[in-house]
């Protein structure tokens, strides 16, 4: 056996374990486990542990901050000759916020044969029970041990437009809450404990309102902190959000509508419920507001028709009269033109003094018996 592992090419598994729950164990991950010839852990104790779960006995090299690069080197010279190794973390999935990017970077640039395989992380496990967007997130990590590069460091991250994910260890958890409060204190935000354990427990609120939660409290528990990108959260106040409340999808699409066409419902809806009121005090609603205002202009219609009809009948009676000086001179070019016969010519306004005949009689000559 050990013959033909020695002659067989060699391989690196990075393979998942367990956060809190044994149970989580995939197939896969044991299998890869039981068939490699030696196991990478940070920690011993902590590998042994893992490797106990399963009944295996395998041989333990460590792998951390302190001995990544002295250890790097034998580890991959073991693999060219054809042996098989195992990259497990602590707990969850190696590589995220964990050592050996400097030992990946080394393998793949010795071509390596590398297979990975997945399992539970506490990243995914915290974003989808925190229940923000999980479209787009952003996971930075650690933040720094130094409180001004900690402070400068949550305030660039406050602008942030996406999720943000965090990882802390126990004992700084009042100490980033204390800064994060002071930064962005009406900030909705998710805290899970002991995630996958039997005994995990969930906190939502305002970092202020964690804050003030976790202030008196002693904390021994690995945990996750979530909170909602800057645009998200500008349509929340502070008192929309109890302490102990759980997001869900459906509020959060409705934000999202708002988001896009918010206004314009708004107004929309403003108006329409100021025309109902409107309507309601002057006692009718909007479809007798429509009926009113038809029958108003078949109310209109009607009186220019009539007005009109009787107008024009009064021309063909004679007997047509208007109010006022315009009303004598509309009479006085009535009657003349009633008077007047067939063949008879129009007099002339323009006429001088003395000219003016009957009609039917011939102008008197101006200068009919005077000599020259």
């Amino acid at each position: 056996m050990s013959e033909d592992i020695k002659t067989s090419k060699g391989k690196l598994y990075i393979v998942s374990t367990p956060i809190g729950n044994k149970d989580d164990f995939t197939i896969r991950a044991m299998n890869s486990l039981k068939r490699c010839d030696f196991v990478v852990c940070e920690e011993l104790k902590v590998g042994a542990r893992t490797l106990k779960q399963l009944n295996l006995s395998k041989e333990l090299l460590p792998l951390n901050e302190h001995n990544e690069i002295e250890s790097t080197k034998e580890i991959l010279d073991r693999i060219k000759r054809g042996e098989k190794a195992c990259l497990i973390s602590d707990d969850g999935t190696p590589l995220i916020a964990d050592p050996g990017n400097y030992f990946i970077k080394a393998a793949l640039s010795q071509d390596i044969d590398i297979e990975v395989v997945p399992g539970v992380t506490s990243i995914t496990t915290a974003i989808v029970r925190s229940g923000m967007p999980t479209n787009q997130f952003l996971f930075a990590g650690f933040l720094s041990r130094k409180t001004e590069e900690k402070f400068q460091e949550a305030k660039e991250l406050s602008r942030e437009k996406r999720t943000v994910v965090l990882l802390e260890t126990p004992y700084r958890l009042l100490a980033t809450l204390e800064i994060l409060s002071k930064i962005m204190p009406n900030r909705k935000a998710y805290i899970g404990m002991n995630l996958t354990f039997p005994y995990e427990t969930h906190h939502y609120g305002t970092f202020e309102q964690l804050y003030n939660k976790f202030i008196d409290k002693e904390i021994k528990a690995e945990f996750v902190i979530c909170f909602e990108g800057s645009d998200f959260g500008k349509f929340h106040s502070k008192d929309d959000f109890s302490e102990e409340q759980t997001y869900n999808r459906e509020s959060y699409d409705n934000r999202r509508s708002y988001n896009r066409e918010g206004a314009f419902r708004k107004d929309r809806d403003n108006n329409y419920n100021r025309d109902r009121r409107d309507s309601k005090d002057r006692g009718h609603n909007h479809r007798d507001n429509k009926f009113a205002d038809n029958k108003f202009k078949r109310d209109r219609d009607d009186e220019r028709k009539s007005f009109s009809k009787s107008r024009t009948s009064n021309f063909r009676d004679g007997d047509f009269e208007q109010s006022g000086s315009y009303s004598n001179n509309w009479n006085k070019s009535y009657d003349i033109k009633s008077e007047r016969k067939f063949g008879d010519k129009k007099k002339s306004n323009n006429s001088r003094k003395g000219n003016s005949k009957p009609f039917g009689k011939k102008a008197p000559t101006k200068f009919g018996k005077r000599k020259f």
